[in-house]
């Protein structure tokens, strides 16, 4: 009995293993890349990137190690069902609760592992966690700011420079422009000839970066009365910049603490008079119970259903795994979001799947010890859906038992030796090269299907909170959850090309195929051919499709996000830029000015005059009609260019395009015109035009588009037209070689799976999908690193983008060399 239990044991806990890496890996894929990016940005060491990485893990394995129990208990007993192990078991003795009692050892483990996480670690890492990214915010050693963008990640602040020189443990700025934002309604503004940015100690003994500001003025105006103006001028001043969001009121933060609450300070918040002001507390109480005994929960449905999975095998297993899975946090999800809404009790809603579930397991073991019909029609139903997978994987024959894979492998070589004796290497295709494509490309497409699904879940879990609280209607959930998959797509085809190289040579190699295939004469390098070509092919379907249908996908898709998440829909196409730079200066030219009656110093007469250099101008407004042409708030600043001091301001209610004047009209405003630190000219005005302001309507309506959703030459040309505006180009050049470098992959990680698969030998499909996981993660890691490094101009945009490819190619032209042919 002990060797029995040793063995299921073994065979459970090794595939949990892999349920916990793969599901854990498909949760940190999205935050990688803002975890990369704050890294890079904040110059984090390499210390502080472990511990954001571990900060992050306990969150995940709160909800993955239950996935993982159900995982290793399906997939496990699926394979030893399905090789009739399970039948030599009890024809030892063993009945069907010895397997639940011995499994159940697995799910206790599990479930005293998920309490201590999510009791214990969770609320510690993530109070560690909100403390760490105000640390890296505030002891970075300097600030990569680029030249001509606007920058807003600092408190209640708007910084613009025009020229930026890098200096050792310093940068220097030229042309400095500073806008305070707590009064929103009109900004104090801080212009400075100079600026020397470097570290310093705050009041309360933490470091801050400061910017020392030489030779500028300071500009302030009261709200309520535009009347009060007041100027000042410096030689040198010190400006604190303090990193993170700018201050939103109306905005709670209360969903953030309440993770990191510890147990105490959770349950006197649970506990307190107000119901209503309670829940939240009490939801997040009960969801830190639930989710660890889902081990227990996911255990009873588990097992019935892997000893019944005859047939399908681990197909069955894996079919099974994926529908309960999603049927489980789907009931979890959504009896959260009603329990937050109030429409059910906090321990109703949140403990709801886990009584649903230990019902039904219940059911299933007494249908078990009985053998009736309701256990055999879901395993009945989940091998039909697994024998709708082709190839080798719907069959299971690598799982198949030994006396058959025997047979089918003698018979497979006398008959591969025939054909292929009387084929002439250099052709291409051979049959060979048909068989190793067609396997390869099964997988291929086996491998691209799960992977999709797991997503589309995931994505859908995130968004059952929003559907049900802004009632979104099934069409518009579905139809969003259509377009995303070609997102989705795009995003596992490198992966899936990995993990189908593994599992293709893998199981060459262990039905001993790929020796027969090396006994006729054939190198090593020649069999690989057909899969290397067809991963090239991929490559290219894949940039194809990134440019002809990935892009308007993707502005559907995000189009419904919106509508799903209650946001006004297209919001995403007209983002409302609050702040953007002038045309660039040019040399005096004529201007043309329209015969138009308005007040006197602003514009008079007809004809033409002499207009000096442009002045180095910056718009602010408050909302734009792109529809209309209208401006609400509007504030221009004109600035001198040689010393960049304030020139002219000028602000108006509203601003409208007068096609009959070929120019903007602006409403009830004023403008000041300053000389130093005196205001040498205030004029109010009703309605008032500035023919030197020559901006079209056009040029305020950049659309604020992702990169993925445009094709290679209309990022190009979005990118050469946003320079001119002051808009940060860098993360989009970036992308821009991200479009052709990123494709490539799918043809190097296929050359890269290769070598792993062949060293393998008959270590199985497990070892494979481990190798999978760990090369994919590194690639993550890896490109997720210098695609950040590019974004804040660490590295030119081609190294950032093609980094990765470079050094993955190398990895696997290097393991092919060296693998015997």
């Amino acid at each position: 009995m002990r060797i029995f239990t040793r063995y299921i044991l073994r065979e459970v806990v090794s595939h949990a293993f892999l349920g916990v890496a793969l599901f854990t890996f498909v949760l940190f894929v999205g935050r990688l890349g803002k975890i990369v990016d704050l890294v890079v940005r904040d110059s984090a060491s390499l210390s502080e990137v472990m511990r954001i990485v571990a900060y992050l893990l306990p969150d995940a394995l709160t909800v993955t190690i239950p996935m993982a129990v159900l995982v290793g208990i399906l997939l496990g007993l699926s394979r030893l069902a399905a090789d009739s192990e399970i039948t030599a078991m009890r024809a030892c003795g063993m009945s069907a609760f010895d397997f639940v009692k011995i499994v159940s050892i697995v799910s206790v483990a599990a479930l005293g592992l998920g309490l201590v996480n999510s009791l214990y670690l969770a609320p510690r890492s993530a109070a560690a966690l909100l403390a760490l990214q105000d640390e890296l915010k505030t002891t970075q050693a300097s600030f990569e700011v680029q030249p001509r963008v606007f920058y807003e990640d600092f408190k209640n602040m708007v910084l613009y420079v025009q020229d930026v020189t890098p200096a050792a443990g310093a940068a220097l700025w030229r042309h400095v422009f500073v806008a305070d934002l707590t009064k929103p309604g009109s900004p104090n503004v801080t212009t400075a000839d100079s600026a020397i940015v470097v570290n310093g100690t705050a009041s309360d003994g933490t470091q801050q970066a400061r910017m020392h500001l030489l030779n500028g003025g300071q500009h302030q105006v009261a709200t309520a009365n535009p009347d009060q103006y007041d100027i000042s001028t410096f030689a040198t001043s010190d400006v604190p910049l303090q990193s993170g969001a700018q201050d939103e009121p109306r905005v709670s933060r209360m969903d953030t603490p309440l993770l990191a609450l510890s147990m105490p300070e959770l349950y006197k918040n649970a506990t307190q008079a107000d119901a209503k002001a309670a829940r939240p507390f009490r939801i997040e109480l009960n969801r830190r119970f639930s989710y660890p005994f889902a081990c227990l929960v996911l255990m009873l449905v588990g097992v019935p259903l892997g000893l019944s999975s005859k047939r399908g095998g681990k197909s069955t297993g894996f079919v099974l795994t994926i529908l309960l899975v999603f049927i489980y946090y789907f009931l979890a999800l959504v009896g959260g979001a009603l329990a937050r809404q109030g429409k059910l009790p906090p321990f109703l809603g949140v403990w709801g799947a886990n009584l649903l579930f230990a019902g039904v397991g219940i059911l299933l073991l007494q249908e078990m010890s009985r053998g009736g019909a309701v256990l055999a029609a879901v395993s009945g139903a989940g091998s039909y859906l697994a024998g709708l997978l082709p190839g080798r994987f719907g069959s299971d024959a690598a799982e198949e038992t030994p006396g058959h894979r025997r047979e089918r492998v003698d018979a497979l070589i006398v008959y591969r030796l025939r054909r292929l004796r009387s084929a002439l290497h250099f052709r291409f295709p051979l049959l060979l090269d048909e068989y190793v494509m067609r396997e390869y490309g099964m997988n291929f497409g086996i491998v691209l299907l799960s992977f999709s699904a797991l997503f589309v879940i995931f994505t859908f879990f995130d968004l059952v909170g929003d559907i049900i609280r802004n009632k979104t209607a099934v069409v518009t959930v579905g139809n969003y959850l259509l377009n995303l998959l070609p997102f989705i797509l795009d995003r596992v085809v490198p992966l899936c090309s990995l993990v189908a190289a593994l599992l293709t040579f893998g199981a060459l190699s262990r039905t001993s195929e790929l020796t027969a295939m090396k006994a006729t004469g054939i190198s090593i390098y020649r069999i690989i051919a057909p899969v290397l070509v067809l991963s090239v092919v991929i490559a290219g379907g894949l940039f194809a499709f990134d440019e002809l249908y990935l892009p308007a996908a993707n502005r559907r898709q995000e189009a419904l996000r919106s509508e799903i998440k209650g946001k006004p829909a297209q919001t995403f196409l007209r983002p409302e830029r609050k702040w953007i730079s002038g045309q660039d200066s040019g040399m005096a030219q004529p201007v043309s000015m329209p015969a138009v009656k308005l007040p006197v110093g602003l514009t008079g007469g007809s004809g033409t005059a002499v207009q000096s250099p442009d002045p180095a101008r910056i718009f602010y407004y408050q909302f734009f009609d792109p529809d209309r042409n209208v401006f609400a708030n509007l504030t221009v600043f004109e600035f001198q260019p040689a010393t960049f001091n304030l020139q002219r301001r000028i602000f108006a209610a509203s601003a409208r395009w007068d096609s009959g004047v070929n120019g903007w009209v602006f409403d009830n405003g004023w403008t000041r015109t300053f000389a130093g630190e005196t205001v040498s000219g205030y004029q109010k005005f009703d309605r008032a035009t500035f023919p030197e302001i020559r901006e079209q309507p056009g040029y305020f309506k950049k659309e604020d588009l992702q990169s993925q959703e445009m094709s290679y030459g209309e990022l190009e040309r979005y990118i050469s037209d946003l320079k001119q505006s002051g808009f940060d180009t860098m993360r989009l050049k970036v992308q821009l070689n991200h479009k052709l470098a990123y494709p490539l992959m799918t043809f190097i990680m296929a050359a890269l799976a290769i070598p792993f698969a062949l060293s393998m030998g008959k270590r199985g499909g497990l070892a494979g999908m481990a190798s999978a996981i760990g090369i994919a993660i590194l690639y993550w890691v890896i490109s997720n690193t210098f695609e950040a490094m590019g974004n804040v101009n660490t590295l030119p945009p081609m190294m950032a983008a093609w980094t990765p490819d470079v050094l993955f190619g190398f990895a696997g032209a290097y393991l092919l060399l060296r693998t015997p042919t």
